[in-house]
């Protein structure tokens, strides 16, 4: 994926690095500030300008990429290449309901950075399906794409915030857009990885390619990986095998070589196969190293226990002690999506979804990789609204990473997990009282707490949102904001959200046909433009 360009982002960052203290104590030495915009730079006004002089003509704001989305459609439908998936199984979270902040000023979840739902989407629309709606869960589709947010250089954590009124809600309110970034660790600083596979060779894994996309998946990690760090392989169906003791990268043949001796048949027997995996991992634990356990699999688990919380248990300690566990699903049909995502929150790790050779490039060439380090643990948010400027506020998304509010300084309550380079985005829409915009005051304080993953003390950051960050309309916003604007809409949509009753996929196409394509230059952007043509054509 290309980097963006962001010299033109009208973003507001907080990176407020705190003194920290560990555990319940709440003596915490919290720095605060007032989220303003920030000063443009010289060369930043140059390049806005620039662009302005080179994106001002209706024809580049409506066209542009656009003119090429508007030729495809109408065309017809495809037929379906493959039969419509079956045997899944998907939870449904419900959706957040809008809150009074007279009665409920407290919003607050736990981070998370999985991507799982919105590939598995773009598997079932390019198979000729639209997905079901318990699969869509919206925060994931948002952080698939680039918040377009600066990294720090000096703290953990940068918080960033903006939002403006968005063409896909009640025209009354607007989208606050949340975000957080966390530092960079480039390739050659970041700590040897001590890695474990483990990999499902049950039967259904020989159905659609399952397990040849988790070999062709794995070598592409195997080449990204350097010389130092160590592979270790598990295989499981009715029992679990350890197929290649932790092996030096060095050694990349032998490696290889384990990887293509994998082949299907049996049982699933998921949890023989993560406690293998973990007794690997533990035996092999570097402590100046990064500990992981990475899971491919479907999902799918019919012998022995076959929940997330049931299996975790039996991992017990090994999974708490630094040992991380990132989950990969493949394959449509015969796919439990429920105990994949659920063993990534769970384990203290991460969930995504490989459709395609290119998505594993993106996830173990460009992402994986550089973000193996963590840099925070138990990461909690909590925005605080002002019911003086606030009349109602609801969180689009995170329905499953609720956290209760007086639990957000409480160390010991599980949360989620944030390795290096990772971003979060999350959306709220918000009514605004008519005081608000007369005012300078702010009309919500962020909060972002977490647990050093070094030095093992609690650590918060917090600062303040004023409507002076809110763009008058949704032309003004950033290219991001409008994006992820248009992406939530479209979950938003496909969950038969009772948010946006009345809004169909075709209203979000004509949007998105309209954004400012000149200044989006993620590949991921213009796939989504295309898989929403292809779901406009789906629902007709």
């Amino acid at each position: 994926m290309k980097k963006r360009n962001k010299t033109a982002i009208a973003l507001v960052a907080m990176a407020l690095l705190v003194s920290a203290c560990g555990g319940d104590d709440d003596s915490s030495d919290t720095t605060s500030g007032r989220i303003d915009r920030p000063a443009t730079t010289a060369a930043a006004t140059e390049t806005t300008e620039a662009s302005a002089e080179t994106t001002a003509a209706p024809s580049v704001i409506a066209g542009g990429d656009s003119s090429r989305l508007t030729e495809t459609t109408g065309t017809a439908p495809r037929e379906p290449e493959v039969e419509e998936p079956r045997d899944t199984e998907f939870d449904d979270y419900g959706m957040n309901p809008f809150e009074d902040p007279i009665d409920e000023p407290l919003s607050t979840f736990a981070v998370d950075v999985d991507t799982g739902a919105y590939t598995l989407m773009r598997a079932w629309v390019n198979d000729g399906y639209l997905p079901d709606p318990e699969s869509v869960r919206v925060e994931e589709y948002v952080n698939y794409f680039e918040g377009g947010y600066a990294a720090p250089e000096d703290s953990t954590f940068a918080v960033y915030a903006d939002g403006g009124p968005a063409p896909f809600w009640d025209s009354r309110n607007d989208i606050l857009r949340i975000g957080i970034q966390a530092r960079e660790v480039a390739n050659r600083q970041r700590q040897d990885v001590n890695l474990t596979l483990v990999v499902d060779v049950s039967g259904s894994m020989s159905d659609q390619g399952k397990l040849r996309m988790v070999k062709d998946s794995l070598e592409i990690l195997i080449d990204e990986l350097d010389r130092f760090d160590t592979v270790a392989i598990v295989s499981y169906n009715t029992n679990a095998d350890l197929v290649l003791r932790p092996t030096s990268v060095s050694e990349r043949d032998e490696i290889i070589d384990a990887i293509a001796s994998l082949d299907a048949g049996g049982s699933t027997n998921a949890e023989a196969g993560l406690i293998l995996g973990y007794d690997v991992a533990d035996d092999s634990f570097q402590r100046d190293a990064v500990n992981r356990v990475m899971l491919l699999s479907d999902g799918v688990a019919n012998v022995g226990n076959t929940g997330p919380g049931s299996i975790l248990e039996q991992i017990g300690e090994q999974s708490r002690r630094g040992i991380d566990l990132v989950t990969v699903g493949v394959g449509i049909s015969t796919y439990n999506d429920v105990l994949l995502e659920q063993l990534a929150d769970q384990g203290d790790g991460w969930y995504a979804y490989v459709d395609t050779v290119d998505e594993a490039e993106r996830l173990f060439q460009e992402q994986l990789t550089t973000s193996f380090e963590t840099v925070a643990r138990d990461a909690k948010v909590q925005v605080e609204f002002d019911p003086e400027y606030v009349d109602e506020y609801r969180l689009i998304g995170f329905e499953n990473r609720d956290i209760a509010d007086n639990d957000f300084r409480d160390d010991s309550v599980d949360a989620g997990d944030l390795n290096a380079g990772h971003s979060v985005t999350a959306l709220y829409e918000v009514s605004l009282t008519r005081d608000a915009y007369r005012v300078d005051d702010s009309f919500a304080t962020v909060r972002l707490r977490w647990t050093d993953a070094e030095s093992g003390r609690a650590e918060e950051i917090e600062g303040t949102v004023g409507t002076g960050l809110l763009s008058d309309s949704f032309a003004d916003t950033s290219p991001e904001f409008q994006l992820v604007s248009s992406v939530a809409a479209y979950a938003e949509v496909l969950r038969d959200s009772r948010w946006v009753r009345g809004l169909d996929l075709d209203e979000v196409l004509d949007e998105v046909e309209q954004l400012p394509w000149r200044d989006i230059e993620d590949d991921a952007a213009e796939e989504f433009a295309d898989l929403l043509e292809q779901a406009v054509r789906l629902d007709r």
